[in-house]
């Protein structure tokens, strides 16, 4: 299903209010996947704003973290797996209206949340498209990107200052919480849109292999983000002197 220009629209100015309630839309976004063994550089709690990606927040509860300012979870993602999610936003990817929605989080009291929102499966795929220009048919096997990068532009496309990625590999397997070791998938949808993201001035990794991998810019703390957020600190400079500190 193709969502209209004019209806994209409508759905940022919407997502835009309510992350502007959320406090989280002028800041800096730390977005944390589910890759194994994460770098969470600690200055960078409580000056980004933390987005946890589907179960994500079971690894950051496990590290001591406080609550996500928002969580992206994907509607078929198992809540059994992290039972007890704790966020002020959540953004739930689903089919259902917002009252549905409520009501089965009614019957989960381990989830604590104070503000939901809803997206649809199209609206997520539309706004990787408008973010990133898509994916070409012969990318991938299943030709869409993961919740994680999928969180990644959705945060560009509302306009945040800037994104970090930790926690996300395009070479690791397995996941942060949990030792069964699942192969992670669509790796080459993500790894092409990522690519196409690496030219922005406003997105970072915390994630060495990442960014040796793909390009991304690598910071090693929020100062490295502010550096280059000025200017003052090309890509090329900052990318080297984080690898060799």
């Amino acid at each position: 299903m193709t969502i209209e220009p004019d209806a994209l629209e409508t759905l940022r100015e919407k997502h835009r209010r309510w992350l502007s309630r959320l406090g989280i839309l002028d800041k800096p976004w730390l977005i944390l996947g589910s890759a194994p063994d994460p770098t969470i550089p600690p200055d960078l709690i409580g000056h980004c704003a933390r987005v946890d990606v589907n179960n994500s927040g079971k690894t950051a509860n496990a590290l001591g973290l406080p609550p996500a300012d928002l969580t992206f979870r994907k509607r078929k993602k198992s809540w059994e797996e992290h039972p007890y999610v704790r966020t002020r936003g959540l953004l739930w990817l689903h089919t259902k209206p917002l009252w549905v929605m409520y009501l089965k989080l009614l019957s989960m009291p381990r989830v604590r949340y104070k503000s939901l929102m809803r997206a649809t499966k199209d609206e997520r795929e539309a706004i990787v498209e408008v973010v990133s220009g898509g994916l070409p048919p012969d990318i991938g096997e299943l030709g869409k990107v993961t919740n994680g990068v999928a969180a990644v532009c959705y945060g560009l496309f509302m306009g945040v200052p800037s994104v970090t990625l930790a926690g996300f590999s395009v070479t690791k397997m397995g996941h942060s919480y949990d030792d069964k070791g699942r192969i992670r998938r669509q790796i080459a949808e993500d790894t092409f849109v990522l690519t196409r993201l690496r030219d922005r001035g406003n997105v970072f990794t915390t994630e060495l292999e990442l960014s040796e991998h793909i390009g991304l810019r690598f910071v090693r703390d929020r100062s490295d983000i502010a550096a280059n957020m000025d200017g003052s600190i090309g890509p090329d400079r900052l990318h080297r002197r984080s690898a060799q500190t």
